[in-house]
């Protein structure tokens, strides 16, 4: 999610991220506003009126989501919708989840649609000078009568069993239930990316629309991020944490000092250390951080400075569950693998890559056998 994104913050603990390719498109709705006589503020105007369009469904979705127990950990808006980043206990070939999924998926255009009603009856109750009806239904030179088709518009793009649209997402809920969920995300996503190309061809082609391109573009662009998020999930679901840990580890003593930390850290590549007291692990420290300790306050105590709130991992552990029980967002630096309290691996971002290639060759020359 991270990746060509912005922070936007987080609500009620989940963090909005916009991609980098809407922020563009607020040029693009500038500069049709200028085309057809208006000021840039109109530009801006449609801009958020698509905004506010993707809010409206995306709480309703993440409202649903949460129903059904599964946490919603970030969102990715883009001009077609939002991509979400579930949390711990999102098991992709449940049945319960697939449910879900559909559940999630109705949300999402009713809300606009609902959204749409009740602005078209608050126009129809406060003024007769506002003609909903008339052409062009979206324009930057009306933005209220804009606003409620804008809504109408985004209920009834994802009407289309295109995935990632909300259509498409049912379409692969059901095909999960008799193929399995990589075979349904493999059909789902080619059937999107096909009518995502036919948006671009019929925009460029027969209706000359930058618009239309634009939403099959982003279609798209979507159908890939899901297709990659979803291959890689099913890759690290199947990777337990005693495939990749490192067995041949330093740690680090609470009551080691600065000093003495620094003269162990010399005869290791680690750049992170399980603090132990005795054979219990009590916290995790850098040694960057011992070294910026060491040169703000003098010689001092590993514990006075070492991490006491970090991620630990049992060896039966999945990294995908690992990776979804982090907390607050944090990257990955250094998980400790534990039987009881001892410490019997760590896993770092150092040699995470490094790791899973191997582990990947390892399986792929087993499998000629």
């Amino acid at each position: 999610m991270r990746g060509w994104s912005v922070p936007l913050g987080r609500i009620l603990g989940v963090e909005i991220r916009i991609h980098t390719f809407f922020v563009l498109l607020l040029g693009l709705s500038i500069a049709e506003a200028r085309s057809v006589g208006g000021s840039a503020s109109r530009g801006v105007g449609m801009w958020l009126a698509l905004l506010l369009a993707i809010g409206v469904r995306e709480a309703a979705r993440a409202i649903t989501a949460a129903y059904y127990g599964m946490e919603v950990r970030g969102v990715l808006l883009l001009p077609i919708g939002g991509l979400f980043a579930f949390g711990t206990g999102t098991a992709a070939e449940s049945a319960s989840t697939r449910r879900a999924e559909t559940k999630i998926a109705i949300a999402g255009p009713v809300a606009n649609f609902v959204f749409a009603l009740l602005l078209a009856g608050i126009i129809y109750g406060a003024t007769s000078q506002v003609n909903v009806l008339e052409h062009p239904l979206m324009t930057p030179l009306h933005l209220i009568r804009s606003l409620l088709w804008m809504q109408v518009a985004l209920g009834a793009i994802h009407l289309l069993p295109a995935y990632p649209l909300d259509a498409g997402r049912i379409v692969r809920a059901e095909l999960a239930k008799t193929r399995g969920s990589a075979k349904a995300m493999r059909a789902a996503g080619g059937l999107g990316m096909m009518l995502a190309l036919g948006l671009i061809v019929a925009g460029m082609v027969l209706l000359q629309s930058a618009w239309v391109v634009m939403a099959g573009f982003f279609v798209l662009m979507g159908a890939q991020m899901e297709e990659q998020s979803h291959v890689l999930q099913s890759v690290v679901d199947t990777v337990m944490m005693r495939d990749i840990m490192l067995t041949d580890f330093s740690t680090l003593s609470a009551s080691d000092t600065y000093e003495d930390a620094m003269t162990k850290s010399v005869h290791t590549l680690q750049e992170d250390f399980p603090v132990v007291r005795g054979n219990s692990i009590v916290g995790v420290v850098s040694r960057a951080g011992i070294l910026d300790a060491l040169n703000s306050e003098g010689n001092g105590y590993v514990q006075g400075i070492m991490q006491r709130g970090f991620q630990a991992a049992r060896p039966e552990d999945t990294l995908g569950k690992v990776f979804r029980g982090m907390s607050g967002g944090r990257a990955l630096e250094l998980v400790p693998v534990v039987e009881g309290e001892r410490v019997v691996g760590i896993v770092t971002l150092q040699n995470l890559k490094q790791s899973m290639g191997l582990f990947a060759e390892t399986r792929r020359l087993r499998s000629r056998e």
